[in-house]
């Protein structure tokens, strides 16, 4: 009698198991367009008209597969929606963590200018790249020192990091003409604040402070843009934290800290916005690393490391979020690296050159191993410090902190070469530190 109740127990699971069925949802971000048709398993096509939570209105049994895909992109005007962590297979629970991310070719520039404490604000031509300024630019930062900023991925709020006064100012973005309104509520950070990265369902903000190690993180209000401190924040990173960023899907966060040499690497709890060291955390880079950028695939990581004057190269483990060295890594760089960044078809890495150099190099990857060649060089303005891809891949940005400009190119997809645009570069505030794209 016993071994059959057993029998009975683990049939009854099984059975379960197999009628049991769990929905398959996520968020959606950076949606304007009209007419955007998700699909599950290549049915159940589901309508987005907004920013925000999905849920396919048919659940999936246990042990069987979900595949979300894009069937229908947005029009009106036209967008090019990506799925991130959309498939897999169905454990005890609903899925909650696909990631559907919309993108437009730029709309405008946010320049956070250190010296002038201000931001410029210039309106972008999607046909050749050409910045205007906005009326009432440039836009007081609200603190001193103005370091970095970011545009949340729905395009409402525009985030500002003040160095000097240790705070988060958040803007709100007219959507007709990038005209910047501060809405009065500023945050602390901790100590440095010298990066802002949002994570891409657009829940968390997080906050690299380089002169106390560690990251703070908030909660985003989409509807106001008020940033709440999470009540286990700051989480300690290493010495010198001065960059972040993270996969495509937003289940990890890589911090780069300058002194130390090497890269942070956080697991992110979806539902608290949390952060927890991965093992083997933190992975050695080089001297001085100051800038990382993680491919569109989240296949490969690359770091700049200033000092070293090279840049590493990692494959990113998508189920641990763990770097391994590529083979060959590290690159050797025309200088000192500040900046990179990666062009979204994950082709070609841009590197801004330290100081008085005035040189963006371009790196050719190989899709199949994530190593770099050098493609070519182009000129830049006097310390080029950091650099911003339009998310069309047509344009790079690239802010001249010592010439007070900002330098555009045309990246010409094909070869990754370089081709400054008429008119550029184009004047800004006093030590320009930062750019962001909305």
């Amino acid at each position: 009698m016993k071994l059959l109740s057993h029998w009975l127990i683990a049939a009854t699971a099984i059975l379960l198991s197999g009628c049991t069925k769990y929905t398959v949802g996520g968020t959606v971000t950076g949606l304007t367009g009209s007419g955007l048709v998700l699909q599950n398993n290549s049915g159940n096509d589901l309508g987005i008209s907004a920013n925000g939570p999905f849920i396919f209105t048919s659940s999936v049994a246990v042990s069987n597969v979900y595949a979300v895909t894009v069937a229908t992109q947005p029009s009106s005007p036209t967008q090019s929606c990506t799925v991130h962590d959309g498939s897999g297979t169905i454990a005890m629970a609903n899925v909650t963590h696909v990631i559907v991310s919309c993108i437009r070719p730029g709309s405008f520039a946010f320049v956070a200018n250190q010296a002038s404490n201000d931001i410029s604000a210039f309106s972008i031509d999607a046909q050749s790249g050409v910045l205007t300024p906005v009326a009432g630019s440039p836009f007081a930062a609200g603190g001193t020192a103005p370091i970095a900023a970011a545009v949340d991925p729905n395009h409402q709020y525009l985030y500002v990091a003040n160095n000097n006064t240790n705070t988060i100012m958040v803007f709100s973005i007219d959507a007709s003409t990038g005209a910047l309104t501060n809405l009065g509520m500023p945050v602390s950070t901790d100590s440095g604040p010298a990066a802002i990265y949002i994570e891409p369902s657009d829940q968390y903000l997080y906050v690299a402070n380089q002169a106390a190690n560690d990251i703070s993180a908030f909660s985003i209000d989409n509807s106001t843009g008020q940033l709440t401190p999470l009540s286990n924040s700051p989480f300690a990173a290493g010495a010198g934290t001065n960059a972040l960023q993270t996969d495509p899907g937003g289940n990890f966060l890589y911090a780069t800290n300058f002194s130390a040499g090497d890269v942070s690497v956080f697991a992110i709890d979806p539902a608290t916005g949390t952060l927890t060291a991965v093992t083997g955390s933190p992975f050695a880079a080089g001297s001085g690393a100051t800038s990382i950028a993680v491919d569109t695939t989240g296949t490969y990581a690359y770091v700049a490391d200033e000092t070293a004057g090279s840049i590493a190269a990692y494959a990113v483990d998508a189920a641990t979020g763990a770097l391994t060295t590529v083979s060959g890594s590290p690159f050797r760089s025309t200088s000192n690296p500040l900046w990179i960044a990666v062009d979204p078809s994950g082709g070609h890495l841009y590197a801004t050159m330290n100081m008085n150099s005035g040189v963006i190099a371009t790196y050719s990857i190989y899709a199949s191993t994530g190593a770099l060649t050098l493609v070519g060089t182009a000129g830049a303005g006097v310390s080029p410090v950091a650099a911003a891809i339009d998310p069309s891949g047509n344009f790079l940005y690239v802010a001249n902190a010592n010439s007070n400009d900002v330098s555009v190119y045309n990246t010409n997809s094909g070869t990754g070469t370089l081709t400054g645009v008429s008119g550029a570069p184009f004047a800004t505030g006093s030590a320009p530190h930062s750019i962001a794209i909305d």
